[in-house]
């Protein structure tokens, strides 16, 4: 199953194992069993570390579990991860063998404070690129918390069980058959959704705060703009650090860049990564899976989870997110027929009819997507004209099972429990109800500033950016912000790092200044 190249590649990443690592397998005489054990036997020629072992249970179908010197770390596989899993796979043995990219202390220290036993199944596609972030984030609170067992499941091999637990999306969180969670996840919305679905303890002691520390240079977020920024601090000699819930922003959710001057194409993951290493060479400190709960004016902020930093510069660039509608329906329907994603959950519509909400770029090439798979997309707009680019409405309206509808304010989304099956919207030409009958509703309505931490203490616009001026200062001294968490017009990937770049010189300009004053 694997070939010689992909075996050799495994053996250089695992060459350093220092653990046992055993894959223990179930018994079963599904179809797929034989091809579940060549991917293991293939693994096991990757290292003299990694062993394959016979568990005695009986299983419906494929599934294993990760040992560490003969006991269970609370990782299990049931099905074969191939595709965008066999990266949670590989993965999961290093991160069992203590190394990878693994939780920081606070980090570790709530996914510790949850309330056990944890038992949870994450039903995943093959095909969804999405459902990798949130195994693999689950496989590394297992190895964190004495009590948690997290399961990946391939959603394709046990199809009654995906309908009698209602699931339309993936990935789909199951804790006690009750499904807690479906779609697209950030690590820290996962850790606080798990902390209030299965209680946690305190994270510390009344009035204990740990001091992450005092730096020139702090920037927040780790983005192009931020990465951008903190790269430039650091070639002026100033002891910088970077925060961010995540590296690489929203480039990770992004398929194909053809903009980037210089880069002919490129992908949202590749471009992340190679702005992460690019961050590494230099002496920065980075700190991950990290959210600002404030901003104050003195320059301290305080993080989730009991922690708090503070610096003489303090750069803004948390980028933004995707706007939701806020409607009834959305939130009790999100993974059975709302979705935000149309590559991960397009193939579950297959056949259907869906709405893609939304008449800007995104969402008309999500219609388009999405039309050579469902039988019919209708294209929810609330004003009067699509404002997509014209080349992609020309597009839209050259295929046959697209349809669109103008001046439509969305209003509720409406199901029968299990699922969606229609959508209402108030027409606001005649001021009158009307609604589609439909299988699925996809959401892309735009992006919402990440800005909510510095209310209060910044100046926003309307929309909730941050207002600056042409070098990127706030309102507060001392302060800067860059990228599309700003007013800054154009939310590009090169604007975006461009921007980074120039706060961080204004930063440094201006503290030089000061110096010279002094």
């Amino acid at each position: 199953m694997l070939d010689r190249e992909m075996i050799e590649q495994l053996k250089e990443v695992y060459a350093n194992l220092e653990n046992s690592i055993e894959l223990v397998m179930d018994n079963s005489k599904h179809e797929k069993q034989q091809e579940l054990k060549d991917m293991l036997d293939a693994l096991k020629d990757a290292s003299n570390k990694i062993s394959i072992k016979e568990s005695g249970n009986e299983s419906k179908i494929p599934r294993f579990s990760i040992f560490k010197n003969g006991k269970k770390t609370g990782i299990h596989f049931a099905g074969i991860p191939g595709g965008h899993e066999f990266t949670s796979l590989v993965l999961a043995i290093l991160n069992t063998d203590g190394k990878g990219k693994l939780p920081e202390a606070g980090i570790a220290k709530r996914i510790k404070n949850l309330k056990g036993p944890v038992r949870i199944r994450t039903f995943v596609s093959l095909s969804c690129e999405n459902c990798p972030d949130l195994v693999q984030a689950m496989n590394q609170m297992a190895l964190t918390h004495e009590d948690f067992e997290h399961e990946m499941i391939d959603g394709g091999l046990v199809p009654e069980e995906v309908d009698s637990l209602g699931i339309q999306g993936v990935p789909s969180v199951v804790h006690n058959n009750k499904m807690i969670h479906s779609g697209k996840i950030q690590f820290l919305d996962l850790l606080t959704k798990l902390e209030s679905t299965l209680g946690a303890s305190e994270f510390s002691e009344e009035g204990e705060e740990i001091d992450l520390g005092h730096y020139d240079v702090l920037v927040v977020g780790g983005g192009p703009a931020g990465i951008s920024s903190a790269i430039y601090s650091a070639r002026k000699g100033l002891k910088t650090a970077i925060l961010g819930e995540r590296f690489g922003g929203q480039v990770q959710d992004t398929k194909g860049i053809e903009n980037f001057i210089s880069v002919p194409y490129t992908e949202g993951p590749e471009l992340s990564a190679q702005l992460y290493k690019h961050l590494e060479s230099y002496p920065i400190k980075i700190f991950e899976q990290r959210r600002v709960k404030q901003l104050e004016k003195s320059k301290k902020l305080s993080l989730e989870g009991g922690e708090s930093i503070s610096a003489d510069s303090v750069i803004i660039a948390t980028g933004a997110k995707w706007r939701e509608l806020n409607v009834p329906g959305e939130k009790e329907y999100m993974g059975r027929g709302v979705a935000y994603c149309p590559h991960c959950d397009g193939p579950f519509y297959k056949g259907k009819k869906v709405a893609v909400v939304g008449g800007g770029n995104s969402g008309v090439e999500a219609a388009i997507d999405l039309s050579g798979i469902v039988r019919e997309v209708v294209v929810i707009e609330y004003n009067d004209n699509l404002k997509a680019d014209q080349v992609l409405v020309d597009k839209l309206k050259s295929i046959s099972n697209i349809s669109v509808i103008t001046s439509a304010r969305t209003s509720e989304i409406v199901g029968d429990g299990q699922k969606v099956n229609q959508l209402k919207y108030l027409d606001r030409k005649t001021e009158k109800e009307a609604s589609v009958e439909l299988d699925g509703v996809f959401i892309q309505i735009g992006l919402l500033p990440n800005s909510s931490f510095t209310k209060g203490t910044l100046d926003l616009s309307k929309f909730g950016e941050i207002l600056v001026d042409e070098k990127g200062r706030t309102n507060v001294p001392g302060v800067y912000a860059a990228g599309d968490v700003t007013t800054t017009p154009y939310k590009q990937i090169i604007i975006a790092m461009g921007e980074g770049a120039k706060v961080a010189l204004a930063a440094f300009e201006d503290r030089m200044y000061k110096k010279e004053s002094a």
